[in-house]
């Protein structure tokens, strides 16, 4: 009996590791348009598309996975004997785990033998995106379900997102900022620094100018990594139309703290629509599991 493994596309997980990984099962979420249109995330529109469309003022929607094509990707592995192990997307940002357990449910009253687990990573974006790939890895090395999901589990809890926005505009059609704290934080030049807290979107700075926010990041990954040899990681960054900035961090992190190993990539359509673009992001790991074994995986 095999373990599939399943997520959904808020991993924005790099083409280079999702041609990595071809074996693991990417359900995409929706960017919904002003006329109602849903496209696939990263299928029928891509981030560029959506950062350009929002410079010139456009307004996005988004919606979950639904529980009926989560069935259907579910039936579709158990049926062939395989066990299922979903990595999914915070269950505090959207409602895709939710419609996860439902297909569950569903299944399960028709095949109750069905062995599907789903796991609330409370994670998002790539800093989602790298547990899943841990989950990949784990599935190669041949360790036993069990054991994967307690691994997996231990892995989201220790993930950590540090990010900046470019414009708190963004956040705040969102809901996440006043009109009056987005209106003053244009003129201010101001760049909220942001958290992800028990599967919660948490601005924790707001930093004067594009550099100090940028080298705020870098502070909150030397502050938070004292446990676990950022040095020694591969980092994760992911960005939406900001190449340069990529670039800038990059080198910020490779003079302040020794890091030497990256993985690049796009944040999705679906994330981009709320965050907008301008966002950066940087994704590691204050902790490591304290197993020998799975040096592969925790080790760049």
């Amino acid at each position: 009996m095999a373990i599939r493994i399943v997520t959904d596309s808020a991993s924005d997980l790099p083409v280079k590791v999702r041609e990595q990984y071809p074996e693991v099962v990417v359900i995409p979420l929706m960017v919904v348009t002003d006329e109602g249109k849903e496209l696939a995330d990263g299928i029928d529109i891509t981030t560029l598309e959506v950062c350009d469309a929002m410079r010139a003022g456009k307004v996005y929607k988004t919606s979950q996975v639904t529980p009926e094509r989560f069935e259907e990707v579910f039936k579709s592995c158990v049926q062939n004997g395989d066990s299922v192990v979903y990595v999914g997307f915070s269950s505090e940002l959207s409602g895709t785990v939710q419609s996860a357990r439902l297909a569950v449910n569903m299944i399960k009253e028709e095949m109750p033998e069905a062995d599907i687990t789903v796991i609330d990573t409370l994670c998002a974006s790539y800093g989602f995106g790298m547990v899943v790939q841990r989950a990949a890895e784990l599935v190669r090395q041949g360790v036993e379900k069990d054991t994967l999901v307690e691994l997996v589990t231990f892995y989201a809890k220790h993930q950590q997102h540090v990010f900046s926005v470019d414009n708190l505009e963004y956040l705040r059609r969102g809901g996440r900022v006043s009109n009056v704290a987005a209106f003053f934080g244009g003129m201010l030049n101001i760049k909220p620094v942001l958290d992800v807290e028990e599967g919660k979107l948490i601005p924790v700075y707001k930093c004067r100018g594009h550099k100090k926010a940028m080298q705020k990041l870098i502070d909150m990954v030397k502050e938070r990594s004292t446990h676990s040899d950022i040095s020694n990681q591969v980092v994760g960054i992911t960005h939406s139309d900001c190449m340069d900035t990529v670039e800038e961090v990059e080198a910020m992190m490779r003079e302040q703290l020794g890091v030497t190993k990256f993985e690049v990539g796009e944040i999705g359509s679906v994330i981009s629509c709320h965050t907008g673009p301008g966002t950066i992001a940087i994704f590691f790991v204050d902790e490591w599991p304290k197993e020998a074994g799975y040096q592969v995986v925790k080790k760049g």
